[in-house]
């Protein structure tokens, strides 16, 4: 592979880039991060991505006119896809980087783990920080981890880089001060919480949201999540894995029969298929939901349950009602909407209202505070 070199013009895009993470409250005043996204250039790491719009996907590679702009606009810059279209590898959006780099707060001469190797981009920022010698970073696939590990050679740095299933951890380099995940999780794998010594910290996207724990000295973690909604790409257990998509499953919502009510609800439809209820995305993270047309005049909602084939398909009707069929042995438009009705009541709390606990078994308990609070442990 050819070394990369940095644009002439990366230096003032990256000093921008830090100035506006600065300025809308990303990093704050004075924070160490801030020489680092000044400092290390994205481009080395993201030669060729495609970026989706209201067009749909499009790649983008030196040479085209606004490649450098959009290497250094404050957006996701995916890299793979894998065969059913799903995006599986990407530079995360840098505000979002920024946030949880942020959120991290370890210290100088932390020992770090980074689960969710990638581009190698958000290793090279901590390698900045820390030092190289301090960064462990590893993924699952054997192609990103070689080709980051030529990029940040590139510019200077060797971290440990590992080929292998980060929900596992490293063990061999444990135990650590720190563990930052670049990907998403539906449950914090508890090998985690074991490979962090009492009083370090773990960072991590779990269901809609980014949560900073604290390990103690029994092995628990808790923490609070962090304010604004977030999701990454989820961990793949293998190189090849294709996570089910909620296109696969059309034609079973389509088709299927099961049993068959009509009820009047209090939010519409759409919210309730849709919602950004934080308890929903944490207790119903393996359901699949949809929306399509059958006809120009009708709209269909539907959910699915890959793993135990419960289904059940939505259709508004007139008014507040709304005609629901469903199979399988979970409920699951019933277990929906009652979560989202509760979220609605209480005003639709973001993800900051949040905490979660950790047991050292692995039990997970999420608390909602506020004015109303209620707790679900799972």
């Amino acid at each position: 592979m050819p070394t990369a070199t940095a644009s002439p013009d990366s230096a003032e895009a990256r000093r921008r880039l830090a100035d506006t993470l600065t300025a809308e409250g990303m990093l704050t005043e004075g924070s160490p991060w801030y020489e680092a996204f000044a400092t290390v250039p994205r481009e080395i790491f993201v030669p060729r991505f495609t970026l989706s719009g209201p067009d749909g996907r499009r790649a983008v590679e030196p040479g085209d006119a606004d490649y450098l702009d959009a290497v250094y606009t404050d957006t996701t810059l995916t890299i793979r896809h894998d065969d059913a279209g799903t995006p599986i590898s990407s530079s995360s959006q840098p505000s979002v980087m920024a946030r949880m780099l942020e959120a991290f707060a370890v210290p100088a001469d932390a020992r770090i783990l980074e689960i969710g190797t990638g581009t190698g981009y958000n290793t090279a920022l901590l390698c900045h920080l820390l030092g190289a010698v301090q960064v462990t970073t590893i993924d699952v696939d054997p192609e990103l981890t070689a080709t980051a590990r030529l990029r940040l050679a590139d510019i200077g740095h060797h971290p440990t880089v590992v080929t292998g299933d980060g929900t596992q951890g490293h063990l061999a380099g444990a135990p650590y001060d720190g563990i930052l995940a670049t990907c998403g999780v539906d449950r914090l794998p508890i090998a985690w919480t074991r490979q962090v010594r009492p009083g370090g910290t773990i960072v991590t996207n779990i269901g809609n949201g980014v949560v900073r724990l604290t390990v103690d000295q029994d092995g628990t973690a808790e923490g609070r999540f962090l304010p604004d909604d977030a999701m990454f790409m989820r961990a793949r257990p293998a190189p090849d894995h294709t996570a089910p998509a909620a296109g696969q499953f059309t034609g079973l919502i389509m088709k299927e029969t099961g049993t068959r009510r009509e009820m009047g609800i209090p939010v519409p439809a759409d919210e309730v298929i849709h919602t950004l209820a934080h308890e929903v995305w944490m207790l119903q993270h393996d359901v699949l939901s949809m929306s399509f047309e059958t006809d120009p005049a009708t709209l269909v909602h539907g959910l699915v349950h890959p793993s135990s084939g419960s289904w059940a398909r939505i259709t508004p009707q007139a008014g507040d009602r709304v005609t629901v069929e469903h199979g399988g042995a979970r409920d699951l438009w019933t277990e929906r909407l009652d979560l989202a009705v509760q979220w609605a009541a209480a005003h639709r709390p973001r993800p900051g209202v949040y905490t979660l606990t950790i047991g050292s078994c692995g039990t997970h308990t999420l608390r909602r505070t506020g004015t109303s609070p209620v707790y679900w442990t799972f």
